[in-house]
């Protein structure tokens, strides 16, 4: 039975939960949170035995063998490196790192500590992208030329998920000194990875425009500035000499949550789309490619993040996603910030 730390108890906590109950051979036996009582009460309502209010006591406790990161973003560096110093695994949530910088340092340091380590890449859980991915690494629509995709999110013109003026967590994120990097580094890992892992092929060079758009009176709400970005385009070449279209935005009214990923090859076509709950597949393949009629696939079920990383440390085999495959995308996200800011494409090394 492998014995897991929760680290962090707000929000994103309640999915772990959720998710890591759902695996045989793993149990969650502490928690920690540097909040008073936070940690304590967590633990009380979630059946959780044991609770801290720092991860250097946890870490002394040591009676766990990885950790589930769960904390904020701006934190993810220090934690994780302090645990695969202790030599615990570790399931981190996205993204790794601010900056590609940061995020290969902790790669270097999971790698050279031999320790199991992935990032909770969540969208990976669909089914649908899964087989995407299959179908084209068999060939099944021939050569790649065209790829489409998008990541659409509309609470900046929707009260769907509450009203974004008067609500911390959602003010927080279009303001930079509050450690926003906007909607490119909240949602943008997401589709870049959504976008290359169902082309089974990785991006050389791409050109991005960033938008912040006016929402308030002298951009800015009490104490927040609102400077972040709210959407993001981009052109990019594939490995192949592909193209690809990539955007994300919260601005795309009609959309609550909505990923979507068509890959367009020669013999045929894939189309996957998303809301992170329901999947669906759809395909132009053979004789429809005439016709352009698409049907839609049967979807075989998948491991989802929390079983494959369990599957890992019954292996010692690292799983996947990884740290290596989420500083990857941090790097593409790096190129996207420099790319907007001088109006020029970037290669990427």
């Amino acid at each position: 039975m492998h014995r897991l730390l929760l680290l962090g108890t707000g929000w994103i906590a309640g999915h772990h939960i959720e998710e890591f109950a759902k695996v045989s051979g793993c149990g969650i036996v502490a928690c920690v949170d540097q909040l008073p009582g936070r940690a304590a009460a967590f633990a009380a309502a979630n059946q959780i035995g044991v609770s801290f209010e720092s991860l250097e006591a946890a870490i002394a406790w040591g009676e766990f063998d990885a950790a589930i990161n769960a904390t904020p973003d701006g934190v993810h560096k220090a934690t994780t490196l302090a645990l695969l110093a202790a030599g615990k695994h570790v399931f981190c949530e996205k993204p790794l790192a601010p900056n590609h910088a940061h995020a290969l340092e902790m790669v270097r340091a999971a790698e050279a500590a031999g320790v199991i380590n992935m990032v909770n890449l969540t969208y990976r859980n669909s089914p649908a992208i899964q087989e995407a991915r299959r179908q084209v690494l068999a060939g099944a629509i021939g050569e790649l030329r065209h790829v489409e995709a998008s990541y659409k999110q509309s609470w900046l013109v929707s009260k769907s998920w509450g009203d974004w003026r008067v609500e911390d967590k959602w003010l927080w994120r279009l303001s930079t000194r509050h450690g926003s990097t906007g909607v490119l580094g909240d949602v943008g890992i997401h589709i870049l990875d959504f976008a290359t892992y169902g082309a089974a092929q990785d991006i050389v060079s791409l050109h991005a425009d960033l938008v912040t758009f006016p929402k308030a009176e002298g951009n800015q709400i009490g104490d927040y500035v609102l400077d972040a970005n709210d959407s993001v385009a981009m052109t990019a070449r594939l490995k192949s000499g592909a193209l690809a279209t990539i955007m994300a935005s919260r601005y795309t009214t009609g959309h609550g949550n909505d990923l979507s990923l068509a890959l367009h090859g020669t013999k045929g076509a894939l189309k996957v789309e998303t809301d992170g709950k329901a999947a669906r597949l759809s395909a132009c393949l053979g004789e429809d490619v005439d016709v352009q009629l698409w049907r839609e696939l049967t979807l075989p079920e998948v491991k989802r993040n929390a079983r494959r990383f369990v599957d890992a440390l019954d292996s010692r085999q690292n799983g996947d996603p990884s740290f290596r495959r989420a500083a990857d995308m941090q790097k593409l996200i790096d190129a996207a910030f420099e790319s907007s800011a001088t109006k020029l494409p970037v290669s990427i090394g």
